[in-house]
């Protein structure tokens, strides 16, 4: 994680970031291949590699994803919403190095991380981003709480929650592009007609029941309106959620138990 004097910096955007600043650093002098995320992860690294001309590869979560990208030369630099980032030196996450690059970046630049950080924001535009973890649901809640989503995915487009409207969604599916394997079941992605995504995955089922993660994203261009609460950015992404998956009526839950 990168810890600025007064901001803390969310692996999204560290990932953009640095994609954006890779040519500062002698490694990437001539410029990135490609990027790689993780499908939870915003998408601000996307509009990143647009701009640099680069594919973006989105991946379920999961090194090994990576890897195969990483050795087939497909990729350069990659990184997940769980602040793991690496590159094409090692085939595994590696923080020293990432923080390294930060201060090479900051060297070259000569200005604090939260100025960084802000330009970027301007040029790019800023993703609000958060996951919410209820822990140690049910696993038979947790379960029909998925099934039942994947079952409505279909009915999902075109209905109106609140001042939101469901563009598509969709059970996250990959296809690598090394070996042709297919991964499915990745997580149920709600994508919203002003730009807004949220993801619902389960990640650690077990006998103390499962985690439920809620990743929620929303868009924002204008400059006067990226430095505000990400929680309150994020409100109507929340609302709609809880309405479409019904996570705390179901959890019985008042509140997520981790929030990032």
């Amino acid at each position: 994680m990168i810890v600025g004097r007064r901001v803390i910096v969310a692996p999204s955007d560290s990932l953009a970031v640095l994609a954006a600043n890779a040519t500062l650093v002698p490694a990437f002098k001539a410029g990135l291949k490609g990027i790689a995320r993780s499908m939870p992860t915003s998408g601000a690294a996307d509009r990143v590699a647009q701009a640099l001309g680069v594919r973006c590869y989105e991946t379920p979560t999961g090194w090994k994803f990576f890897g195969n990208l990483l050795d087939a030369g497909l990729v350069n630099l990659c990184g997940e919403e769980s602040a793991g980032t690496g590159a094409d030196h090692v085939r595994e996450k590696d923080g020293l190095w990432a923080v390294l690059f930060w201060m090479n970046i900051l060297a070259v630049r000569g200005q604090p991380v939260q100025d960084i950080l802000h330009e970027h924001w301007r040029r790019y535009g800023r993703n609000y981003y958060s996951r919410h973890d209820y822990e140690a649901v049910d696993s038979a809640v947790a379960d029909e709480l998925m099934r039942d989503l994947r079952t409505s995915l279909d009915s999902l487009a075109g209905r109106k929650v609140g001042d939101a409207e469901v563009a598509s969604a969709s059970d996250f599916s990959y296809v690598d592009p090394v070996d042709g394997s297919t991964t499915s079941r990745q997580g149920v992605c709600i994508h919203f007609r002003d730009g807004a995504r949220a993801v619902l995955r389960l990640s650690g089922t077990g006998t103390e029941g499962a985690t439920l993660r809620v990743y929620l994203e929303r868009f924002e261009a204008d400059p006067a309106r990226q430095q505000q609460d990400t929680q309150a950015a994020l409100a109507g992404v929340i609302a709609a959620v809880e309405s479409l998956a019904g996570v705390r009526r179901r959890t019985g839950r008042q509140a997520p138990d981790v929030i990032s």
